[in-house]
């Protein structure tokens, strides 16, 4: 059942650590490499590079909902809408 998951080479889940500046500070973001992929394909998408695209994400962010508890996770989740996006789930109506 799970061994197309299982199967995944351990590369895709090995952490990564990139250092790059929001909103003027310098910080340290630890994501997987998986992650780290997707969020380089939407930064080129934009024309922008990967901290470009962060940066002014965690600035959005900011804006909309105040300093972040866990930006790490905002990370993680704009790939998976990302991803959503150019494959749209489709739920079965019951």
């Amino acid at each position: 059942m799970c061994r197309i998951y299982a199967e995944q080479q351990p590369l895709r889940y090995a952490l990564t650590t990139r250092r790059l500046r929001l909103n003027g500070q310098s910080t340290s973001i630890r994501l997987e490499n998986s992650f780290w992929q997707i969020l380089d394909e939407i930064a080129a998408s934009e024309g922008m590079t990967t901290p470009a695209f962060t940066s002014k994400l965690h600035s959005e962010v900011l804006e909309l909902h105040g300093e972040s508890a866990n930006f790490s996770s905002v990370l993680r989740c704009t790939c998976l809408i990302y991803t959503e996006r150019l494959a749209p789930v489709s739920i079965a109506a019951e």
